[in-house]
């Protein structure tokens, strides 16, 4: 099978409004978008302290095969966010040390695989964020194709290149691109109104109070 590319148009986003979004984290974004577009635990970052902001571009391959990753290497954009919907699968790894050295020298913001990756060591060492569902040491096979930039499945979550990707120490969070624009308003007031909270918690204030629930009776 070969691999198979979608028409892609790349997302113009503002500088001011990415820089905006760098500043909220995946479960304010989720919180906003009614708790979904969340990607499972399982997706984690490899090491502490790893962020992501940047548009998806999305890559489906074939059960234990890279090849459709080594293509979108090459076709990415400096600051994208390559998401491998690689199905959870932990028994080969579909990325290592000299694939993410090549996303960083396109200047790729990060990556996403839904199954494993190797090479940990040189990952962490490479400065690229990288967020998996886990590590094995078993490579991959090349060759039978995949899909790029299609609707993709990453974490239980459904994909598409545009989207907006989220990290932080947590997980990932996806904002659909026709939300990039319209939702930030929404995130930056609930962090407002967190911070105000913390204000009253520290004051005394119960967390049952802030949340307008009561404490029952004993029986």
């Amino acid at each position: 099978m070969a691999v198979l590319r979608h028409t892609y148009t790349p997302a113009t986003i503002a500088d001011a409004l990415i820089a905006r979004w760098q500043q909220v984290p995946p479960a304010i974004a989720g919180d906003c978008l009614n708790r979904e577009n969340c990607m499972n635990g399982r997706i984690a970052p490899i090491s502490a302290g790893l962020t992501l902001t940047g548009v998806a571009r999305t890559v489906t391959p074939m059960a234990g095969d890279n090849a459709a990753i080594h293509v979108m290497l090459a076709l990415a954009d400096p600051g994208d966010i390559i998401v491998v919907a690689g199905g959870g699968n932990l028994d080969i790894a579909l990325m290592g040390g000299l694939m993410i050295e090549a996303a960083k020298a396109r200047g790729i913001g990060g990556v996403i695989v839904d199954g494993a990756v190797r090479d940990l060591a040189e990952l962490r060492a490479s400065g690229v964020p990288v967020f998996a569902a886990g590590a094995c040491p078993r490579g991959p096979h090349k060759g039978f194709g995949g899909r790029i930039d299609g609707a993709a499945a990453c974490g239980d979550v459904a994909v598409h290149a545009g989207d907006l990707i989220l990290g932080d120490d947590d997980g990932v969070a996806v904002v659909p691109q026709a939300q990039i624009s319209s939702l930030i308003d929404a995130c930056e007031a609930k962090m407002a109104a967190e911070e105000k909270d913390l204000v009253k918690i520290r004051s005394g204030v119960t967390t049952v109070e802030l949340q307008g629930l009561e404490i029952p009776k004993a029986f």
